[in-house]
């Protein structure tokens, strides 16, 4: 164990990062290779695969997420914007190219082949996105001279627009959320307010006249009748099972004919296992996340971690609490994964990194290297 007298890059870094958040997150990653393994089994065989495929393979995806999620970690802010905009430029540029060499998935192409390996470059965008608005919207409220919130304006359709095109609907939703949130509490006018979200019925209005599968989506959550509303069904199926204690590890049942039972309902094959308790505990973990980042970010006398400690935490909690959400069908289904849970390789490495820019912007710093990273001798990048 370091001590806090030791001058080392590592002894630093263990005095200063909060505890809290990393342990929860951590933990997060654990919890996710125990439920896979209820959850994906019956998926791989399902698919004529190893009965371990999506495990072996997530906890593969694992060990990367806990180098990326490290290494950020270690930066100072003025690197965790600098690997935000190269993040951003470069996801966004993937994203594009979706569009034109991207695989193609039930009319949708979000995907690209690199080595072997399917990424979603859309996942990595969402953070490094939430960081150039919080960096735009500090830099406006902080210099007169700069145009911060025009350029956090300009930034929302630059990245939705490519978003909207694949389409991605689900995640156009969430990162317009985090955007918006971040632009009321830089202190917009309730008739931006107003305006912004006349914007956003309009969006999904024509959403629903223009784009068949999010008619057919909503429909089916307002009237089961009015389409295939099995996964849900089954998913709520699922919760009943289980009740409070479940049914057990491996003894679940619904979960062999339940859909995405490995990513987009993992959280109802929790219910059925482990019981409506551990669901509790797991939503337990994921507050304490968010809360505690809130709490830390309200106390920050920097503008720039104050809004992207917050922006981080709301995406993190938003994305939690709509797959959840859909699961108890509150909500319509939106193919979003459960945070560190799920099971996918750029959903996780791409959470690694959201929570390593927060874990990094967290930290403690002297109020000597916060001027200096965020005063007058520190307006570049």
């Amino acid at each position: 164990m370091t001590s806090r007298a030791e001058p080392t890059l590592l002894g630093n870094w263990w005095w200063t990062v909060d505890r809290t958040l990393l342990f929860s997150v951590f933990g997060l990653m654990v919890i996710g290779v125990v439920l896979l393994m209820a959850g994906g089994p019956p998926v791989a065989e399902r698919l004529g695969l190893s009965t371990f495929h999506f495990v072996n393979r997530q906890a593969v995806f694992l060990m990367p997420a806990v180098v990326i999620l490290l290494c950020v970690s270690f930066m100072p802010p003025r690197w965790v914007r600098r690997l935000a905009l190269l993040t951003f430029v470069g996801a966004l540029l993937a994203v594009i190219a979706c569009l034109f060499i991207g695989t193609e998935v039930k009319g949708a192409r979000r995907w690209l082949s690199i080595a072997g390996l399917t990424v979603q470059p859309s996942e990595f965008l969402k953070p490094a996105f939430v960081v150039l608005v919080a960096w735009a919207f500090s830099e406006g409220s902080r210099r007169s001279d700069v145009p911060g919130t025009l350029v956090a304006m300009l930034l929302l359709p630059l990245t939705v627009v490519p978003l909207i095109l694949q389409p991605d609907f689900g995640q156009t939703m969430l990162v317009t959320l985090v955007w918006a949130g971040l632009f009321f509490m830089a202190g917009l006018h309730w008739f931006w307010v107003m305006g912004l979200g006349g914007v956003g019925l309009t969006g999904i209005i024509a959403a629903y006249e223009f784009v068949p599968h999010v008619r057919e989506r909503i429909e089916r959550f307002m009237d089961k009748s009015s389409g295939d509303s099995f996964q849900v069904d089954t998913a709520l199926e699922s919760f009943t099972a289980g009740g409070f204690l479940g049914k057990g590890p491996g003894e679940g049942s619904v979960k062999r004919i339940l859909p995405d039972a490995h990513t987009d309902f993992i959280f109802a094959v929790t219910a059925e296992e482990f019981g409506v308790v551990a669901c509790i505990v797991i939503v337990a973990i994921f507050a304490t996340v968010v809360l505690r980042s809130l709490w830390i970010a309200q106390t920050s006398e920097d503008p720039f971690r104050r809004f992207a400690v917050t922006g981080l935490a709301m995406l993190f909690g938003i994305q939690a609490s709509i797959n959840m959400l859909v699961n108890v069908h509150l909500m319509p289904a939106k193919g979003m994964t459960l945070p560190f849970i799920s099971y996918g390789g750029s959903s996780l490495w791409s959470l690694a990194l959201g929570m390593g820019f927060l874990i990094a912007l967290t930290r403690k710093r002297p109020r000597a290297e916060a001027l200096d990273q965020f005063g007058g001798r520190a307006r570049h990048v």
